[in-house]
């Protein structure tokens, strides 16, 4: 696969193409406008440290989309949205008026387009990208893997502390909450000649996480350090268990390994929609599609948003989704022959102006439609930064679902640029726990 020429590259950041690789003109149509720069200033309201203020607040519903009128909109809608709008009838999607509001620092840019002519695939081993230093290595992507590492080493800051509340909600609707408290750095994120980068040289990201509730687990926690190269060196994961009060490598955290604390509804390779390593799947890219995809989702990320407010039986709260027509590059994973996982195919509808993957489809070993994921994603203005908020997984045989990310009675996301690698070690994690 050969880079883009100079000449392609230069077409980043210009009238064709923004700095990340998106169109950046609109729709023949006018559903989907020109990106003019996504946000760049804050809204009045916001003071540092609250839970975000909707810039988009005084925006209408244009409609709703149910399971009355899905072929209406079925050019439109994914595998796993159709699906669920015929399986749950009280299940619909409120469609609002499309903003571009994706925006990242110039100098994130800046890494963009150097990376556009410098970054490559590794193929041998374990796989992995040479050559890109910050963000997504290839904003101008000529295959399915490609778009798949944009998304996995897209930018989400340096340093984020965040409480993540999850639920596995049943089929009659009831649920525990898991309220873990977490600290990611984001070792590739920073500037190259950063001490940060320096002293975790080929580590993609850093993540430990305790867990504060309920009683059963509280105390439990896990440390992750990905790499970036995973020829190099493989990904790092540890356990601290409370009840025996040690720190144990966990190698099992990858892959299709069911997630903890998740009751079966997700793999590990979809925390962050996917992660990990994509050498177990042959990847394709489809091209672009527009669909309706969760974005701004300030209303259900609000201050004081309780897990009764988004949580209801078989699917979330509609009331609180915010969907948008947006531009998608759609690509397509099938599973190796001499491969493992519990997925035969996969579908990422990936966000064209973050390389945030904003919706999955996920198929079991018989070829049908097993799990349907989304993203509801949000700018973080502040940074400012494009990430999901919260994350909905959703099992169409089961009927049942589960919740990740929510954080309304808690401290929202905290960004800063300081991180010492220090405290990304297992003896740290313990007293992280302690």
């Amino acid at each position: 696969m050969a880079a883009p020429s100079p000449g392609e590259a230069s077409k980043l950041g210009g009238p064709e193409l923004t700095p990340v690789g998106a169109e950046r003109p609109g729709n023949a149509a006018g559903t989907i406008p020109a990106w003019t720069g996504g946000i760049s200033k804050l809204p009045a309201a916001y003071e540092a440290g609250m839970h975000h203020v909707d810039p988009y607040a005084d925006d209408e519903v244009l409609f709703n989309i149910t399971a009355d009128n899905i072929e209406e909109h079925a050019d439109k809608l994914s595998e796993g949205q159709k699906a669920l709008l015929r399986l749950y009838p009280s299940w619909r999607m409120q469609v609002y008026p499309t903003r571009r509001s994706a925006s990242y620092p110039e100098w994130v840019y800046d890494a963009v387009r150097t990376n556009a002519t410098t970054a490559s695939v590794i193929i041998e081993g374990k796989g992995g990208v040479a050559g890109s230093n910050v963000s997504s290595p290839f904003p101008i992507p000529e295959s399915g893997v490609e778009a798949v590492w944009n998304h996995i080493l897209r930018w989400r800051g340096i340093r984020v502390s965040r409480s993540f509340g999850q639920a596995p909600v049943t089929r009659k609707g009831r649920y525990t909450v898991i309220l873990a408290l977490q600290e990611w750095v984001f070792p590739y994120g920073d500037h190259p000649e950063s001490d940060l980068r320096q002293k975790f040289p080929n580590i993609l990201l850093a993540l430990k996480s305790k867990i504060i509730q309920p009683g059963l687990v509280a105390g439990d926690g896990t440390l992750v350090l990905e790499p970036v190269n995973r020829t190099r060196d493989p990904r790092k994961s540890w356990n601290y268990n409370q009840a025996l009060r040690r720190v144990l490598r966990a190698p099992y955290i990858a892959n299709d390994y069911p997630a903890l604390n998740a009751d079966g509804l997700r793999t590990v390779d979809e925390f962050d929609m996917y992660n990990g390593s994509p050498e177990r799947f042959e990847w394709q890219l489809l091209g672009k599609q527009e669909l309706y995809i969760p974005y701004n989702a300030y209303q259900i990320d609000g201050e004081g948003q309780t897990a009764s407010d988004i949580l209801q039986t078989k699917h979330i709260n509609p009331d609180l989704a915010r969907y948008e027509l947006h531009r998608v590059w759609v690509v397509e994973g099938t599973l190796k022959a001499d491969m493992k996982h519990v997925y035969s195919r996969r579908v990422f509808y990936i966000d064209e102006d973050s390389w945030q993957i904003a919706a999955m489809d996920n198929y079991d070993l018989d070829g049908k439609l097993w799990r349907t994921a989304e993203a509801h994603a949000m700018n973080y203005y502040e940074v400012p930064v494009l990430w999901s908020t919260l994350e909905v997984y959703y099992d169409l045989q089961k009927e049942r679902y589960l919740v990740s990310g929510m954080d309304g009675q808690r401290n929202p996301y905290r960004f800063s640029d300081e991180a010492d690698p220090r405290e990304f070690s297992p003896n740290a994690l313990k007293y992280y726990i302690r």
